[in-house]
């Protein structure tokens, strides 16, 4: 299907959808129902099926996606956002929810790079970005075991020195095929 169309199709059924006043069944407050910010991965198939497997309707967390559901810098945007969620936007809980067969499971850099450089990224881009400090074979790094990322991910978010203490941090693994949900780090506990 041509992008061109795809984008065609989206504005005609916004356009509809807005004439029908079907937003309407979606309106809701900016602050959480559940008063909770949930951080998942991008992947398609969480779209609508962690949603459900978490009980969770329009209104009821804030949504952080990314890939992986990582946080890979403790002053990135994903972190920042939390933050946020938690100050300013009555979030009072956080769920890290990674998932099984996710594409940043032992993903590594290298083929990454080389389909960048097939689609017009030049080498000396690529090094000027080395010579700068940044470490993009490392950025673009994966990890190896879910499990242990969400651990990873939960302890950057609970230690961080700008979030307040008494906050639960939870960690789960959801299967992207049936909706199982595995507890790995219980926030309650911590």
């Amino acid at each position: 299907m041509n992008k061109s169309t795809i984008l065609a199709e989206i504005l005609d059924h916004n356009e509809k959808f807005v004439e029908n006043r079907d937003y309407e069944e979606y309106e809701t407050t900016k602050f959480p129902n559940k008063g909770m910010v949930v951080l998942t991965c991008m992947d398609t198939r969480l779209l609508e099926l962690l949603p459900k497997a978490l009980n969770m309707a329009n209104g009821d967390i804030k949504l952080i996606k990314d890939a992986g559901a990582l946080v890979s810098h403790p002053f990135g945007s994903v972190m920042r956002s939390i933050l946020i969620a938690v100050y300013e936007l009555q979030a009072q809980e956080v769920l890290v929810v990674a998932h099984y067969d996710c594409g940043m499971s032992g993903l590594i850099a290298e083929p990454v790079i080389e389909r960048m450089k097939e689609r017009g990224i030049s080498q000396e881009t690529i090094d000027t970005l080395t010579y700068s400090g940044i470490n993009i074979k490392k950025w673009l790094h994966g990890f190896d075991n879910v499990t242990e990322s969400v651990e990873h991910s939960v302890g950057i978010i609970k230690n961080h020195p700008l979030m307040p203490k008494g906050v639960p941090i939870h960690g789960l693994v959801i299967d992207p095929k049936t909706g199982r949900l595995d507890l790995i780090i219980d926030g309650y506990q911590n």
